[in-house]
């Protein structure tokens, strides 16, 4: 069956649709040896796809890693700048992964890791709502800011669901909070704190969907996903085999 082929190129577990629509772009993908072009659709019963002139064979089996991604680490496979990725954290993964979304460059916590690119697009596609809970050390910490965080606001013009908010405990002048959003928008929680009038010194990610960060996790270390926990994965994000 025919279908876009930055969706063939990710089904395959090449790269990420976004990565995929830039390989189409650079000329490096071709459909029965021709250069391919954004739009194009291809059969791959059918079609032979190339990368770099490379055939693209689509895997029959997925990969999942959660990943205690540390302060200081770029949510990225590669870096202009030198600095360490998460890509470099999981170079004993025998698959092609990718990261699922982002956690800034000061931010920690669980950080999903995959080649199934379905669901990737499901897992970060805003209409399918994935929560998103956060360890928050702030200072500034108000009654009324508080008030703020928790009702609708709008970042880069664009309205967010209300994030729920909560106090988990007082820590001299920080306070700590659980945040859980719905959006995925860059540095999100920190511009929402700024906004409430209170400093992020901390943030880490614990959950993403049903799936918590694993405790036995070190920053820095990663584990495969059971298919237990995948399945569940596929469950909050509408995705069914």
């Amino acid at each position: 069956m025919e279908d876009r082929l930055q969706k063939l190129l990710s089904a395959a577990g090449v790269c990420s649709r976004r990565r995929a629509e830039e390989y189409i772009t650079a000329g490096r993908v071709t459909v029965n040896g021709r250069p391919a072009s954004l739009g194009d659709r291809a059969d791959p019963d059918r079609d032979e796809i190339a990368l770099d002139g490379q055939p693209v064979v689509r895997s029959q089996t997925r990969t999942v890693l959660m990943l205690y991604k540390p302060r200081g680490v770029v949510t990225t496979l590669s870096d202009e700048k030198g600095r360490r990725t998460v890509a470099d954290l999981v170079k004993g993964c025998p698959a092609r992964v990718w990261p699922v979304g982002r956690l800034d460059l000061d931010s920690e916590g669980l950080l999903l890791l995959t080649d199934d690119g379905d669901l990737t697009n499901a897992l970060i596609h805003p209409r399918h709502e994935v929560e998103k809970e956060y360890l928050v050390w702030v200072t500034g910490c108000t009654e009324p800011g508080l008030g703020a965080l928790a009702r609708p606001m709008k970042l880069d013009g664009q309205a967010l669901r209300p994030a729920q908010v909560a106090v988990l405990r007082r820590e001299g002048e920080r306070t700590v909070l659980s945040v859980v959003i719905h959006e995925g928008k860059n540095r999100q929680i920190r511009r929402m704190c700024a906004a409430c009038g209170m400093t992020v010194r901390r943030l880490k990610r614990v959950r993403e969907g049903s799936l918590t960060l694993d405790r036995t996790l070190a920053p820095g270390q990663w584990r495969p996903l059971t298919p237990a926990e995948t399945a569940r994965l596929k469950e909050d994000s509408f995705l069914q085999e």
